[in-house]
């Protein structure tokens, strides 16, 4: 797997979805933005496994991704933040991302991988990020594909 066309594949599934009426439009990239436009998402961390199977056969990626929303109406907000993380919906990145899958027996991301899975939600909590606050969460995301590719 080449982890930076699996980050623009994320990204891009992420992009789809469809806000609540006045949120904006998510603003998705596949690395750590200088500075935030919101609600954005984007992946923060990267973690690799080499070698799952023998012979180069299986990688896995396990990649912690971040989602900002403004915070000008605290209440709105986690509101909009609330429904990109519900499991199902318009605004469900869980359903944008797990999309990216094909269809049974199909690799993932256009090819990319053999399969991703989006195993959970956690910190839902303000952030920080280049001296504005947020409120957020993050989304980690299992990918595993070929090692030799």
């Amino acid at each position: 797997m080449q982890i930076a066309d699996v980050r623009a594949a994320i990204a891009a599934a992420a992009a789809t979805v469809a806000l609540p009426p006045k949120a904006g439009r998510l603003v998705a990239t596949g690395y750590v933005p200088d500075s935030v436009t919101e609600p954005a998402f984007f992946i923060a961390d990267v973690e690799v496994e080499y070698d799952k199977t023998m012979g180069r056969g299986l990688d896995a990626l396990q990649l912690t991704c971040r989602v900002l929303v403004g915070r000008q109406d605290d209440q709105r907000a986690q509101a909009v933040l609330d429904a990109m993380l519900s499991g199902a919906g318009p605004a469900s990145l869980k359903a944008a991302i797990e999309a990216a899958r094909g269809a049974p027996g199909e690799a993932a991301l256009g090819g990319l991988a053999h399969d991703l899975h989006i195993e959970r939600v956690q910190a839902y909590r303000w952030y920080e990020h280049q001296g504005t606050e947020y409120v957020g969460a993050e989304i980690v995301i299992r990918v595993i594909g070929r090692g030799d590719s």
